[in-house]
């Protein structure tokens, strides 16, 4: 006879720090788990069981944008990591207090009545902090980190978390420390609020198993899942059979198809439910959680919630039969480890999560396997970021957003993921299925609470929120761009300015003059190379200081919340950056440019196809002639250069740079998702910044010369993309690096010539890292993101790595004429020929 019991799990959108808000959110899950019939039987009465994200009480997300709100003002500037980690507030002893009154709060609210809770927070215990979960298994009312009797409220187990995240976006061991082990459990002794709720004066804490009449249950939390040893392994030996895990795990592009693969592998293996929580939406700084909740039993996925969406609370559910768990386990290899596993400590609850066979209902049957739905990485980067960027608008209290559109790639990809936003928020608010977003919106647009005005289209949303300018000049810009700016700012709707900005460039270079006698000229005009660049950063930076000038005025120009009676201030808007993992990479943008934004909506993703570097003199040329001699290479200052007789790889520095607005984003990811919203979108338009060739557009345009962005940096974005990943993913410095990509690129480049690239790279990045540290907070949707604040920590003044390259050297000695040699079927530029 079957045994079913149906559970629920969910993705919450919590902020960090908002107690109010996450302990509500909480609330809401309960009652639609109530609602959707997550059952589970008592001694008297029906109850529910419901899973939640990691340290749901305070927030998790990886906060660091300043963001307003009126119960909050001057609070943020708090950062959470994936694990829940509201940064340094964890160190501080109201969070910890805060935790438990909205504990308390939760439980004293009659939608937790008859309901199992599994609810996370952070505790001390013994004077260290311990991240931790809870299972909740009684039938009254439950409690975070472990089990409350019905009529007591007992807390029964808390459950600290073993294995903490602390590298990458994870710094969970600045705040937190990992339990003392597998199978420890001691006494916790419960603050005195918790002993008025409850009357105990302590619960067990430590790694153990809540066992019922009927099954057992057991715990892994977030990071646990992703070691080589999941503690899940463990318990199912010991005769776990229902597994929770309270995550906070973020959107990276492709990352869910690891989460599930590790999911469905654990119970492949050992058997067994396993109820998967998340994090949904951006609670405060660069990560998007990507929720995707669901339930698996024995691999078998039989519930799966959404990826992406603008819901603040989704619950999914699925009735699972116990005694498929116990027959997938008969096998003697099974049992045979099984005798040998240590015991766990069970928590012995008097409750049943399964009907009793007189209350079998015939009409219920288990769960079907669904089909796992995973996106297209296209699809990724139209709604991940979407979502994120609607969080953080909403959530800032912002009018809107302002976009420099340069009628470029990047820029443009920036501005259709604002259109994917758009395309979100009205078909939720057409389906009728989320009041908030509607509330949201009206708010932002500058309507009041009772308005009825209703957007009739994704465009009627953009005409109110989204602005745009195309910042030209009358030399150097071309007619293209600025028609591509302009007929992409009226197909997505949003409200379009195009000016040029000469008399305001003329005015510092006036100035300048006069106080130094000095006239710069670029270098078709016969000016030297340093007044060339600085004439492109002025332009570049005037954009910057403009950008904030119209997003600080424009709402008030417009006359928001003009007629609104509910407030009168006309608010500013939030100005988008768009840049690329590459660029800021290789350094390839102007520090304090139009970069520098308040948020860069774009995924941080790889871009093969922009970058820049500085030009070489011309000496330096004969050294590369047979590496790019298609490049045309712009001329910088340089150290250290060596006479071109001695054969030796000249170092230069580069002073350059224009970040159009590039989303962080690789260009080859980015090409594709332009490509994939032309058509999924309906965008036409979009086809012609595909084609175009990627230019700053910071010098004259003549009949002869048209800057050019590969030209410029020396290398291609493929190549670029491939120097970010071994450097980051696979953490390799300038000799690994080398050692790789010569068998990489062995039937394409001579061992020289890989080195002449692999040094250039690191030349331009090392001098250039400096500029990540001002790097505007970026969607992280890359694994070799630069980002310097959080996520890729390095110095940003660099040494030479001239033992690296003089080892490289010696190697290609040893090499004699194979270390110089052309592969055959190559030409000079490292491209096969027929």
């Amino acid at each position: 006879m079957g045994h079913l019991a149906t559970l629920a799990t969910c993705s919450l959108n919590q902020w960090a720090l908002d107690f109010q808000g996450n302990a509500e959110r909480i609330l809401e899950s309960i009652r639609q788990a109530k609602a959707a019939g997550a059952r589970v039987i008592g001694r008297q009465e029906q109850a529910s069981l419901r899973i939640g994200p990691e340290l749901e009480i305070t927030g998790y997300g990886y906060a660091q944008g300043i963001w307003s709100r009126p119960e909050f003002e001057g609070l943020f500037g708090c950062t959470c990591t994936l694990e829940g980690l509201c940064l340094d507030h964890f160190l501080e002893s109201d969070t910890a207090l805060h935790a438990w009154e909205s504990l308390v709060d939760i439980l004293n609210d009659p939608a937790s009545t008859d309901i199992l809770l599994d609810i996370g927070m952070p505790i001390t215990h013994k004077l260290v902090k311990f991240p931790y979960t809870n299972t909740l298994p009684p039938n009254s009312r439950q409690c975070f980190g472990g089990v409350c009797t019905p009529e007591t409220y007992l807390f029964e187990l808390i459950r600290p978390k073993l294995s903490l995240a602390n590298d990458g976006n994870y710094r969970e061991m600045r705040y937190f420390s990992p339990w003392k082990g597998e199978r420890v459990v001691e006494d916790y002794y419960l603050p005195r609020i918790a002993h008025r709720l409850t009357g105990q004066k302590k619960v067990r804490i430590g790694d153990a198993l809540i066992s019922t009449l009927d099954s057992c249950m057991g715990t892994e939390t977030c990071e646990e899942l992703f070691t080589p040893k999941p503690p899940g392994l463990g318990a199912g030996l010991d005769g776990c059979e229902i597994f929770s895990n309270s995550s906070g795990s973020h959107h990276e592009l492709r990352k869910l198809h690891t989460r599930i693969d590790l999911i469905r592998q654990e119970t492949l293996k050992s058997g067994g439910i396993y109820l998967y929580a998340n994090q949904q939406g951006c609670d405060g700084d660069r990560l998007y959680y990507d929720g995707s909740a669901m339930i698996i039993i024995n691999g078998k996925v039989v519930a799966q919630g959404s990826q992406f969406s603008l819901a603040e609370v989704e619950v999914v559910t699925a009735t699972v039969d116990l005694e498929e768990v116990r027959s997938y386990r008969s096998s003697k290899s099974r049992a045979m480890q099984a005798t040998q596993q240590p015991a766990y400590e069970r928590i012995e609850v008097d409750m049943s999560l399964s009907k009793d066979s007189v209350e079998v209902d015939p009409l219920i049957s288990p769960s079907p396997e669904l089909e796992i739905r995973f996106h297209k990485p296209e699809e990724e980067i139209a709604f991940g970021p979407a979502c994120w960027m609607w969080d953080y608008l909403r959530r800032s209290q912002q009018a809107g957003f302002f976009l420099p559109l340069s009628g470029g790639i990047d820029s443009c990809a920036t501005a259709v993921i604002v259109h994917s936003m758009t395309r979100l928020v009205y078909k939720d608010i057409i389906e009728d299925k989320n009041p908030q977003v509607l509330k949201d919106l009206l708010r932002i647009v500058g309507e009041p609470s009772n308005s009825t005005w209703r957007p009739g289209s994704p465009a009627d949303i953009a005409s109110r929120l989204f602005h745009t300018a195309y910042f030209g000049m009358a030399e150097n810009s071309s007619p293209a761009t600025r028609n591509r700016a302009k007929g992409l700012a009226k197909d997505l709707g949003a409200y379009h300015l195009d000016l040029n900005i000469d008399t305001v460039v003329n005015a510092m270079t006036t100035l300048f003059s006069t106080v130094t006698k000095y006239t710069p000229q670029y270098k078709l005009y016969g000016g030297s190379w340093a007044s060339n660049l600085a004439l492109q950063n002025i332009q570049a930076r005037l954009r910057m200081v403009l950008s904030y000038l119209f997003a600080q005025l424009l709402p008030t120009v417009r006359g928001r919340n003009a007629e609104n009676p509910e407030t009168q201030q006309p608010g500013s808007l939030l100005v988008l950056g768009s840049a690329n993992v590459d660029e800021s990479l290789r350094g390839y943008l102007t520090k304090y440019d139009c970069s520098s934004a308040d948020i860069n909506v774009s995924p941080l993703l790889h871009r093969p196809f922009i970058i820049i570097i500085p030009s070489w003199v011309t000496v330096l040329m004969k050294n590369l002639a047979n590496l790019m001699p298609a490049y045309r290479w712009r001329e910088s200052q340089f150290f250290g250069a060596k006479s071109p007789e001695n054969g030796k790889f000249q170092d230069h520095v580069v002073f350059k740079t224009w970040f159009k607005s590039k989303p962080i984003i690789s260009k080859n990811d980015l090409k594709k998702f332009i490509l994939w919203s032309s058509t999924s979108f309906s965008l036409p338009i979009l086809k012609d910044f595909i084609d175009a060739p990627p230019t700053a557009e910071l010098e004259p345009i003549t009949d002869t010369y048209t800057q050019s962005d590969e030209a410029d940096m020396g290398m291609s974005y493929n190549e670029l993309s491939i120097y970010g990943r071994l450097r980051k993913i696979e953490k390799l410095g300038p000799y690994g690096m080398w050692s790789k990509l010569i068998h990489t690129w062995g039937d394409t480049f001579s061992p020289q010539q890989t080195y002449e690239k692999v040094r250039w790279f690191f030349r331009c990045y090392s001098i250039n890292r400096h500029k990540m540290t001002t790097l505007t907070p970026s969607y992280h949707a890359e694994a070799y993101s630069p980002d310097d604040n959080r996520f890729d920590l390095r110095p940003f003044l660099y040494p030479g790595f001239e033992h690296a390259y003089k080892k490289i050297e010696k190697r290609i000695a040893a090499m004699g004429v194979m270390g110089t040699k052309v592969p055959e079927g190559v030409g000079a530029e490292g491209k096969k020929t027929v």
